[in-house]
């Protein structure tokens, strides 16, 4: 070997054992800091007259620990405060709720902006609740809901429809995939969905789009960036998707989502009320919100929800309470009836496509029932104990496959 080759290899192996060397202090580093941080909050734990003179000598020596674990205490402290659900009592509910119906009276246009607060009462879950079904996931937790074809529009969506009627509420922006609004009898014109229906899957390559509603949850075989349903268009046979934006994605389909009447509606209003939503993700949405015009001339904001949302210290009142309760009171203010959801008059029935011979076996959700077949099976206790929960759907598949998809990179 050469004195050149020589030189090489030895600066080669050189280069190796310093590159180890390098790595090995950083894994010791890491690990001694790990045990500072630990040796550090175990003290911090401990009442100041209990601690040790050599205990305060390395708080001292380690202030920089000290001030991030102060800062992680403190953001824990805020989190767990911004989880807490809140009421109003009974007196400060009713005074609130008249300062809102006073505000609906004098404005021109009102928009309300629905979240999964609002269907609660229907048996399907939120999402950031106590029992929601991000706060579940989140805490490792398998989540399941009751047969969603059961579902029946609540009193808060009645009265949302009855407000509308009596043209004191223009316009809905809802991020529910439920599709209870509908079923309630919103005009469709009058009701965006943001995040889609589940019932309505629409082809794509029809121009102008085809939507086909259905009488059952036809997001059975959709997830995340997977959108086909499994049947075809009858018009062109192109494969049909449904109209869900699942967690992790931003709506892209013009209907059903609406998002123009949506954005038009925010911007005529003067007041906008949202019912039962975190806003964690209209938020994001800035159209909705007006934000590009000086704060005296954005719309009022009326939010209705038991925690906190990111949008409180820009609400004219925030009010504690559950939107049933809220929406009770307020039509009691305004002097009007509270409709009753009616079966029989559901407009899903006659706006529903029927399937085809061929397509019968394409889905196994149960269809929702009529009035007739309801009251059959209502009754029967084996047809309630065979009633199984079903797993994931568009409410949670989207958002585990997203947090497994996060922890691997």
């Amino acid at each position: 070997m050469s004195r050149m080759d020589a030189n090489n290899t030895d600066s080669g192996f050189s280069a190796r054992a310093t590159r180890k060397a390098q790595e090995k202090a950083k894994i010791i580093q890491r690990e001694t800091q790990k045990e500072t941080f630990k040796t550090i909050s175990k003290i911090l734990q401990k009442c100041e007259g209990e601690r040790s003179q050599e205990e305060r000598s390395l708080l001292h020596a380690h202030q920089d620990v000290v001030q991030d674990l102060n800062t992680r205490q403190t953001r824990r402290h805020l989190l767990k405060r911004k989880q807490e659900e809140v009421f109003d009592d009974v007196e400060n509910l009713k005074t609130k709720v008249k300062q809102l119906a006073k505000a609906m009276q004098q404005a021109k246009h009102v928009v309300i902006y629905t979240g999964a607060g609002i269907s609660t009462a229907a048996s399907i879950p939120d999402y950031r609740g106590p029992n929601g079904v991000w706060t579940q996931l989140q805490k490792g937790r398998s989540f399941s809901t009751s047969d969603l074809s059961r579902a029946e529009p609540t009193l808060t969506h009645m009265c949302i429809w009855m407000l509308h009627k009596v043209k004191m509420v223009q316009h809905i922006v809802s991020q529910n995939c439920d599709g209870l609004h509908l079923r309630s009898g919103m005009p469709r014109n009058s009701l965006s969905e943001l995040h889609g229906n589940m019932f309505i899957e629409v082809c794509v390559s029809c121009s102008p789009m085809r939507e086909f509603i259905r009488l059952f949850d036809v997001t059975e075989r959709t997830a995340l960036h997977r959108h086909e349903t499994g049947r075809r268009c009858p018009h062109c046979g192109a494969e049909l998707r449904d109209t869900i934006v699942h967690f992790g994605e931003r709506g892209t389909l013009e209907q059903p989502l609406n998002w123009k009447g949506a954005a038009e509606s925010a911007q005529q209003a003067d007041v906008i009320l949202c019912l039962g939503s975190s806003l964690k993700v209209l938020k994001k949405y800035s159209c909705l919100w007006c934000m590009n015009r000086p704060a005296n001339k954005r719309p009022q904001l009326y939010i209705v929800n038991l925690q906190w949302t990111p949008k409180d210290n820009l609400a004219t009142l925030k009010i504690h309470g559950k939107c049933d309760t809220v929406m009770r009171l307020l039509m009691e203010e305004l002097g009007l009836e509270i409709p009753v959801y009616n079966r029989s008059q559901d407009p899903i029935f006659s706006l529903a496509t029927p399937l085809s011979t061929e397509e019968k076996d394409s889905h196994t959700r149960k269809e929702i029932a009529p009035p007739s077949a309801l009251e059959d099976t209502s009754q029967d206790p084996q047809v309630q104990a065979e009633a199984t929960p079903l797993q994931g759907g568009w409410f949670g598949r989207g958002y585990s496959k997203a947090r497994r998809k996060k922890k691997a990179i």
